[in-house]
Parts: structure tokens; C-alpha cells; sequence
């Protein structure tokens, strides 16, 4: 079985982080996304509320599995048994860093990482944008699927 895994925060995920699961569900016959808790960053949804946000926007692809991961994403690999790491990179600053993270899993554990373009409609997307636009009134219901935009604005009135 041919597995790999497609890492991040997702807080909130987006139509690009989704652009980038799908393609890989079509080349690999298991896709775990898996979430990053990461307890020094402030997020504002919670790593369960991601979880379930992903899973009900990935459960149409039938492959994808979504879970979470503390420390490093190749001790996860390791442990689950995959060898591949999917990441999307919009710009050429996203190749720069990408790079040297695939060289040193590569180094530590012998995982590849596969690189994927983002869809041109998403080279400028990233939750922390869309996150910062709608706290602010804009409209970011074309960057993220329906039901995470409701989620979103009923969590920024609360904040």
C-alpha cells in the first residue's frame, strides 16, 4: 500500500490545503492528514476541532484518514509507516525552507518528501491570512469550504 502524509496546523484548513490533499489522494492509496499540536502556539481552534473540521471536509475522498501528531513528523512517519511527506509550496520563500525540512528528514529517518504546486487560484492562501481578513470583516468564504467559514465567523465573534 502505497501511504503518505500531508502535515500542518490547519487552523483554519483551506481550499488550498485541500487542492493539496486531494491531488494526493489520487496518487497514493492512503493520505493521513495529519495536524501538528503544537502547545506554544495559540491557535484559534482547537487541535480536536481541526480534526473534526478535516475530517468532515476530506471524508468525500475515501482514502484520506486525518490525525494528529506531537514532535517530530518523522518519528509519525516512522510509527504509522509512512515514507512519504506531501507538502504544497506556493512560492519560491516556501521552496527555500521546504527544502532544507526534506533534506533533514531525509537525513534523519530516510522519508521523501514530495513537493506539489499549489493550484494558482490558492498561490497566495495560508490560514493565517484567511484568519486575519476575516477578523477583520472580509469576505473569505471563497478560500475555505462552507462549513469551516461558518465555524470561522461564529469563533472571530466570540474572540
Amino acid at each position: 500500500m502505497r501511504r503518505a502524509v500531508c502535515p500542518g496546523s490547519f487552523d483554519p484548513v483551506t481550499l488550498g490545503h485541500l487542492d493539496i490533499v486531494g491531488r494526493a489522494s489520487a496518487i497514493y492509496d492512503e493520505v493521513t492528514v495529519a495536524v501538528l499540536v503544537n502547545k506554544k502556539k495559540s491557535s484559534l481552534f482547537t487541535v480536536e476541532e481541526r480534526i473534526e473540521l478535516l475530517r468532515e471536509v476530506t471524508a468525500h475522498y475515501g482514502n484520506v484518514v486525518v490525525d494528529s501528531f506531537h514532535g517530530l513528523l518523522v518519528d509519525y512517519c516512522r510509527t504509522k509507516d509512512i515514507p512519504v511527506i506531501v507538502k504544497g509550496l506556493r512560492a519560491i520563500s516556501d521552496f527555500d525552507y521546504e527544502l532544507q525540512m526534506a533534506q533533514m528528514n531525509h537525513g534523519l529517518a530516510g522519508v521523501e518528501t514530495l513537493f506539489m504546486t499549489t493550484n494558482p487560484l490558492y498561490s497566495f492562501l495560508s490560514s493565517s491570512l484567511v484568519k486575519e481578513v476575516a477578523t477583520y470583516g472580509g469576505d473569505v468564504s471563497g478560500l475555505v469550504p462552507p462549513h469551516v467559514h461558518t465555524v470561522l465567523l461564529e469563533r472571530l465573534a466570540r474572540v
